[in-house]
């Protein structure tokens, strides 16, 4: 078992955090290896923390990392919500906003300028609507009084599920969808998987060649591509390996995590089947990765000629089978 090495190829990871570097309080294995010593930024689409929470939080896991290293869903809703109310001709001075989210997000919109109200009585003009765990039915009520009567709706983004140390959790979009459901209005969302934060990190770190870093293919790498980014997808928590080969949103690159891959697996078309043979063994959720590294581009080829093949072992080869039944 070797370290990853394609990241040694890129001068800046644009690196997701829940479910690629951490899950809760825990460390994803293989992180801390593979990003020490690297330019790392992270973009989350957990707004429920403002930036430097987020890089406090990785500094508790002895992650190295500063401040402005963290980009943040909450900051690009801001953004978002100004330009909305800008195209709008709304004035920028007294402009209102009604926050669905944790505290760091009402500072951040005070930060951008906003006068943050406390109810749909204060006529917002927008909803910024971001993850917290104390978001409920009155937040909720009240953001769709407010869509109701007129204002734009913002959504940080639109993650339904939230990776945890003991699972995943509801996510944002989970809640968002309560509010479309009884507005009938769909939000404008500024997390991933928009390009725009990948493209605001290139341009802050000055990268010349970066990667996108993710474990969700929907967000992580759709917006990666979106930005004309590299992609890697590491199966440390959303994407699963059969998904991987049937998405739409393609990676560049797949890993079982951010520091371990294996030498010379290989994929083949072969009557119909995609044929797979192993290559260096290790441990059984690295094997499972560097099998589906191999048969995806396979796959996607005959995809896009018109066939479904299934995925198969070599024969004789008990490597690549125990690899391809660990597969979720």
């Amino acid at each position: 078992m070797t370290g990853l090495r394609v990241l040694d190829d890129y001068d800046v990871l644009l690196a997701d955090l829940d479910g690629t570097v951490f899950k809760g309080d825990v460390a994803v294995d293989g992180a801390h290896e593979a990003l020490m010593g690297r330019e790392v930024v992270y973009i989350t689409n957990n707004a429920s923390r403002s930036p430097r929470q987020v890089a406090d939080h990785l500094r508790r896991l002895s992650f190295t990392v500063g401040d402005t290293q963290v980009l943040t869903s909450a900051q690009a809703a801001c953004t978002l919500a100004n330009e909305i109310l800008t195209e709008k001709s709304v004035q920028a001075s007294g402009r209102r906003a009604y926050v669905v989210g944790a505290r760091s997000f009402r500072d951040l919109a005070t930060e951008a300028g906003f006068d943050v109200v406390d109810s749909a009585d204060g006529q917002p003009h927008v909803v910024l609507h971001g993850h917290s765990p104390e978001n409920g039915w009155p937040q909720l009520s009240e953001a769709a009084l407010s869509i109701r009567a007129g204002a734009e709706y913002v959504a940080s983004n639109l993650d339904t599920t939230l990776p945890s140390e003991r699972g995943f959790l509801v996510g944002n979009g989970s809640l968002v969808a309560a509010v479309v459901s009884a507005t009938g209005v769909t939000p404008r969302s500024a997390g991933k998987p928009l390009p725009e934060m990948f493209r605001r990190a290139v341009t802050a770190s000055r990268a010349r060649r970066p990667l996108a870093v993710g474990d969700r293919l929907d967000t992580d790498i759709a917006g990666g591509n979106a930005a004309g980014i590299d992609t890697l997808c590491v199966l440390t928590g959303v994407a699963t390996h059969s998904e991987l080969l049937h998405t739409e949103f393609r990676p560049t690159f797949i890993a079982a995590n951010l520091r371990d891959h294996l030498d010379g697996w290989s994929a083949r078309p072969e009557r119909g089947r995609v044929v797979v043979s192993s290559g260096d063994t290790g441990t059984a959720e690295v094997m499972s990765a560097e099998a589906v590294a191999a048969a995806a581009p396979v796959v996607w080829q005959e995809i896009d000629d018109g066939r479904d093949p299934e995925v198969v072992a070599a024969a004789g080869d008990d490597a690549a089978a125990a690899a391809l039944r660990g597969w979720r």
